[in-house]
């Protein structure tokens, strides 16, 4: 498996501090290092280049840089010129996948849940119809998760502004691009690229209805 990293900091050899110029800077100085007409027949010259690519791709743009912040794995420090470090570990596929569903469930949770907590008068105003819904089902008042989750697959549309959808769909790509890059493809080509993107955009909607049910939760008193 070819060697991955999961911070594109890392891989253009600056630190999340650099501006935007000093990115571009080491990008070309990397790009001309690795290009393929000075490392002809050189396969780890040409994932290097591969690698570079998709790190400026995401990094090279402000808008893309900004989405990367919000979804970029920790703990990855840019590599110092004094220290050796031991060959890249194997990631499993399925982790890496895993950890960005787990950000972008976390994005959807917590936008959700910042709008209904502006808007306290509409999250009561639900909770009377989620508890006529309750006591219609269980016959009894109690706050039911996946009862409320029913009424929030309804709700949430309402909620979601353009503006909103537009970083959804910002995020989403960022993070595909991202996962793509790190050789995670599911069935590979474009099935795999399709795929992958309808985990991600599931995971980020599975986000706004958990951030919808944290939100009634909060406020919810049983009568």
């Amino acid at each position: 498996m070819p060697r991955i990293h999961l911070d594109y900091y890392v891989t253009l050899e600056v630190t999340p501090e650099a501006t935007d110029e000093e990115i571009k800077k080491s990008y070309r100085k990397l790009a001309l290092k690795y290009h393929p007409d000075r490392n002809q027949g050189d396969k780890e010259a040409e994932e290097k280049i591969r690698e570079l690519n998709a790190a400026y791709e995401i990094l090279g743009d402000p808008e893309t840089r900004k989405s990367y912040e919000r979804m970029r794995f920790g703990g990855f420090g840019a590599k110092s010129d004094h220290h050796d470090e031991g060959p890249d570990e194997a990631l499993d596929p399925g982790e890496i996948l895993e950890g960005m569903e787990k950000k972008l469930w976390d994005e959807g949770r917590l936008e959700i849940f910042r709008v209904l907590m502006k808007d306290i008068p509409r999250v009561k105003a639900a909770l009377v119809k989620i508890r006529e819904g309750t006591v219609a089902v269980l016959g009894y008042d109690k706050f039911r998760e996946d009862i409320v989750k029913h009424f929030a697959k309804a709700m949430i549309p309402s909620l979601v502004t353009e503006e909103m959808e537009e970083r959804k769909e910002r995020l989403i790509d960022v993070g595909l691009a991202m996962m793509l890059s790190q050789g995670v493809d599911g069935p590979g080509g474009k099935q795999g690229s399709d795929w992958v993107r309808k985990q991600l955009v599931e995971a980020y909607d599975r986000g706004r209805e958990d951030g919808y049910c944290e939100a009634c939760e909060l406020l919810y008193t049983r009568q």
